[in-house]
């Protein structure tokens, strides 16, 4: 099959490797999808990059977690009636040396989740992190029915969709952006209120917004960064969920400050919630996607041939939105 990897670590072009692999065969419990797309994360950028050093000691990497396709073979113990199932995967590339830059990939059944018809395979291999995250940091610590949640970054590609889970939970929802582009992008998505997270004490402005009142939950793309005007605008017993902190590597936490707030600290990372979460995220995008309820932005759709591009792209700090490659093309 014709697949994409990488050997050792480094910049895109010195790296990825467009070539022949062997096509892989569905095991116990597993399904063959035949790929049409493939999506690229900011987490697939730092494998190749070798933010996990071992991550090769046992082989190449056909890298992504993230894909779309049709389920073309069934392993034993899964139903026969998947075949030509058209599903979106993730999780491909987890504890696993093979993902979804490839023509074929063999998966647990589990991790192909069923692609509603109006959805197209583009769209299905932006879900599994960027959705799936969103979805868990606004439901992991109960309904938001009714409550003010704070989304930081609301243009970025997992705040675009907490913007949306948020709002269709029926909470009022302020987010940040940082220009007019991306402040429109969170309007797109619902938000009631959007702040500027460049100007100095940002945090009181998100109150001021509110009527005065603080937040209840706060949906955080950099943790560490920005706490201190986190702190400013969220209420006694409220929430952080957070799934990212990369400006700050190991921030201080001011521990006295939070304790007598009773403040929640959720951090969150697909990879490691609970299946029960999966799940739920699952048939939520499902119920979604078949509404026509979800709003997508992917920006760049690459030929197969310009897997690094797609790489490069991601690496760009301006980037918003997401990068698909088309495996046919």
């Amino acid at each position: 099959m014709k697949a994409a990897w990488f050997e050792k670590f480094g910049t895109p072009a010195d790296t990825i490797i467009i070539g022949e692999q062997p096509k892989p065969i569905a095991g116990d419990g597993q399904v063959l999808v035949k790929l049409k797309t493939t999506g690229v994360n900011p987490s697939d950028v730092k494998k190749r990059i070798g933010a996990f050093p071992n991550l090769l000691d046992n082989g190449h990497i056909i890298p992504h977690s993230d894909g779309a396709g049709i389920i073309e073979a069934v392993g034993k113990g899964v139903p026969e009636s998947r075949i030509g199932e058209r599903v979106w995967v993730y999780q491909a590339q987890y504890a696993r040396l093979l993902g979804t830059a490839a023509e074929y990939v063999a998966i647990d059944a589990s991790r192909a989740a069923t692609l509603p018809s109006n959805t197209s395979f583009e769209i299905g291999a932006c879900l599994g992190i960027p959705a799936m995250t969103a979805h868990r940091v606004i439901s992991s610590d109960g309904c938001v029915k009714g409550q003010t949640v704070l989304v930081t970054g609301g243009a970025g590609r997992v705040g675009y969709y907490a913007i949306q889970w948020a709002k269709l939970s029926g909470a009022k929802v302020i987010t940040t952006a940082s220009n007019p582009i991306d402040e429109a992008s969170c309007i797109e998505a619902g938000a009631d209120f959007v702040v500027n997270h460049r100007d100095v004490n940002w945090g009181d402005k998100v109150q001021e917004v509110n009527d005065g009142e603080k937040v209840d939950r706060v949906i955080d793309v950099e943790f560490g960064f920005n706490l201190p005007e986190v702190l400013k605008c969220i209420r006694t017993g409220g929430v952080i969920a957070t799934y990212g902190n990369t400006q700050i590597k190991e921030p201080k936490l001011p521990f006295f400050q939070m304790m007598f707030m009773d403040l929640t600290i959720r951090m969150t990372i697909v990879y490691a919630m609970p299946e029960s979460a999966k799940q739920h995220a699952i048939d939520d995008i499902y119920k979604r996607l078949a509404a026509g309820e979800l709003k997508h932005r992917v920006t760049h759709i690459l030929p197969f041939k310009q897997m690094a591009k797609s790489h490069e792209l991601i690496e760009e700090s301006g980037l918003r939105g997401s990068v698909v490659v088309d495996i046919e093309a």
